[in-house]
């Protein structure tokens, strides 16, 4: 028996094999279901021996009846109603051999039943339909059963490992994070730093098996028969109940949780936010990875039969995209504040940067309708949310001054704010290109003809800086000492340019801005010198002292000395503790301060001191040289108080 096989295997021609076939069967002293049996098997190995059942008995040809018995027995033999063959299954590692017989076995039928159909054998047409009923039952299982066995399992590491880490983050130059606007804090600045840091990008590599490559042969096979059999409905609706579990699983890997849009509307922000990180990485992965993934395994079962495959994968990965959607549409309409506008720049660009794949994927006209209005609604919430910023800069009502001059808190938050809003740029002038109002009404108070070939997304910008110099403007006001005001005014307006001129703001808004800001910077410090020193400048004038050595022009000169050194020591105390941050700016200001007053007192000195040294007690009155006024305005502006003790000038 083996050498038979073997030579039926080696494949010696037709004629051979059918002889060596003919010779094996009517040597057999056998029942005639036994010999069918048999040839069926001999059937099996070799796809010559297709006509082999014309050798039962030695007959020159079998009947439809016979050929019908011989396949009807197999079907029935793995019957699932059977208990034995319900625990039995064709996808065992021993069934191989009787998973093709069984397959073949399908095919006779539907062979038979197609020639049947131009028959009235109404008989055997029943008999067929029932053994075909019968066989999609348990192909129906079977088909189930491969692909939940050789499902590949997805794990969080591997799915996040197939995009490319390319994060880009934004931190400011000194430290600062990014907190919501309402929690800027006025006592600590740094306590509210921004930071910002975008998704990661897709790479090209990434595919991933989602079923055994082994099992897609089998599952195709199987699917074959069942649509051949006109069991398309129940295919789709197997193939698509176990894809979309595994679907399911995979959110659940990436963190996507089944939320209702009122449960997403109720989670406190910081939980939120974590939950749009999530969704932003899980939309890229899910559109780049899965979905192809799924479609290329769609289009391989279903080969050829683009209709059921094109239904089966919109059946099977609608449910996973709308949930998906349903979370950016929770947002979309969600609570508008200046925190959120980066996630959901973010969540409308992975939706903008995937839909054309996903069109070209899914043809269901309702999850592509769905997609674009969430598209749309995230691009609305964008612009709504910039404008709540704006507002929300215009409008903020602090009343507390911020000690010693420093830098405001809002000013922090705003610019690098701002900062961060560059890197959406492109993003930004197509969504406010589309946006009714650009601000232009506003800037054409700005007598700047520049600002009208901006940007849509620079113009805003102008427009928002405007407001915060305005609240600064309105926020000086608080200060008592007028000085003090234009000291506020500088450093804040200082670090509104620094801040532009230290990131492509500066290329967005144009160096003509930068100039005219540097220029309002300057008036402030000629405004801040003759609010402070003008006073104390002006006890060194000459006016009203006489050239004479009388003892009147002497009291005068004592006067003068003597309200000239308590006015620059109420200066040295008071400004010692202002704070100017910037290193060069506060040497400016020291250099200007100086410009103005040392020549002056120098010259006074020079003209009158001699009066005062040849009376009594000179060092009362003349208590310091110009090098020692030079040397204490270097103290100034370094946020530390300081009081000059009572010195007495050395004679030279």
């Amino acid at each position: 028996m083996a050498s038979t096989t073997t030579s039926i295997n080696s494949g010696g021609g037709e004629d051979r094999v059918l002889a060596t076939a003919q010779q094996i069967v009517k040597s057999l002293n056998t029942p005639k279901e036994v010999r069918e049996d048999m040839l069926l098997i001999f059937s099996s190995f070799d796809n010559r021996l297709s006509n082999i059942t014309n050798l039962i008995d030695g007959e020159d040809s079998v009947t439809e009846e016979d050929r019908f018995d011989a396949a009807e027995k197999v079907i029935l033999r793995w019957d699932s109603s059977s208990l034995e063959a319900s625990r039995r299954s064709l996808n065992s590692e021993d069934s191989r051999n009787e998973a093709h017989e069984y397959l073949s076995a399908v095919d006779e039928i539907l062979n038979l039943m197609d020639e049947l159909s131009v028959r009235s054998d109404s008989d055997i047409v029943d008999r067929a339909e029932n053994a075909i009923q019968l066989a999609m039952s348990r192909l129906e299982d079977e088909f189930r059963l491969v692909m939940i066995r050789n499902t590949v399992p997805l794990e969080a590491e591997r799915l996040y490992g197939s995009i490319r880490r390319t994060a880009l983050s934004f931190p400011v130059n000194d430290g600062e994070i990014y907190g919501d606007f309402e929690s800027f804090s006025e006592e600590d600045p740094s306590a509210t730093q921004p930071y910002h840091e975008r998704g990661a990008s897709l790479g090209d590599d990434v595919s991933v098996d989602l079923i055994d490559p082994k099992a897609v042969d089998e599952l195709k096979e199987i699917a074959s028969r069942m649509l051949r059999s006109g069991y398309e409905k129940e295919c789709v609706q197997v193939y698509s109940s176990v894809r979309r579990d595994a679907l399911d699983e995979c959110l659940a890997i990436l963190g996507i949780e089944k939320l209702s849009i009122e449960e997403v509307q109720r989670i406190e922000w910081n939980s939120l936010d974590e939950k749009m990180k999530r969704w932003i990485q899980a939309v890229k992965i899910f559109v780049k990875v899965i979905l192809s993934g799924e479609k290329c395994l769609c289009d391989q079962i279903f080969s050829g039969l683009d209709d059921t495959k094109e239904i089966c994968f919109n059946e099977t990965v609608k449910g996973c995209v709308m949930q998906l959607l349903n979370f950016g549409e929770a947002v979309a309409i969600g609570k508008r504040s200046p925190e959120k506008l980066f996630r959901i720049l973010d969540m409308y660009d992975v939706i903008n940067n995937g839909l054309p794949e996903l069109e070209e994927m899914v043809t269901d006209d309702l999850v592509i309708a769905e997609a674009k209005g969430v598209l749309t609604g995230l691009g609305e919430a964008a612009i709504g949310t910039f404008v709540e910023f704006e507002n929300a800069v215009r409008s903020e009502t602090s009343k507390k001054p911020m000690q010693c001059g420093d830098i405001h808190p809002l000013t922090r938050y705003v610019m690098n704010y701002v900062k961060l809003i560059v890197d959406y740029s492109d993003t930004l002038n197509l969504l406010l290109d589309n946006s009714q109002d650009d601000g232009c009404d506003t800037l054409q108070n700005d007598n700047d003809n520049d600002n009208f070939r901006l940007s849509p997304l620079a113009r805003r910008l102008v427009r928002l800086i405007s407001s915060l110099q305005s609240n600064l403007e309105e926020k000086s006001r608080l200060y008592e000492d007028t000085a003090l005001q234009y000291i506020f005014l500088i450093n804040n307006s200082l670090y509104v340019v620094q801040k532009v001129k230290g990131s492509d703001l500066g290329e967005l808004l144009g160096d003509n801005w930068v100039r005219k800001r540097r220029g309002q910077i300057r008036q402030y410090a000629t405004s801040y010198l003759r609010a402070s020193w003008s006073k104390t400048l002006s006890f060194l004038r000459d006016e009203g002292i006489g050239v004479s050595s009388s003892n009147a022009s002497k009291v005068t000169l004592k006067e003068r000395f003597k309200n000239f050194n308590a006015s620059f020591e109420d200066i040295y105390r008071v400004q010692t503790a202002w704070k100017v941050p910037d290193a060069q700016l506060r040497e400016e200001l020291r250099i200007s301060i100086s410009e103005k007053v040392i020549p002056a007192y120098r010259a006074f000195l020079g003209r009158f001191g001699n009066l005062v040294e040849s009376g009594r007690h000179a060092g009362k009155y003349i208590k310091y040289t110009a090098e020692d006024l030079e040397s204490f305005l270097l103290d100034l502006f370094e946020g530390t108080p300081r009081v000059l003790h009572h010195m007495r000038r050395k004679s030279s």
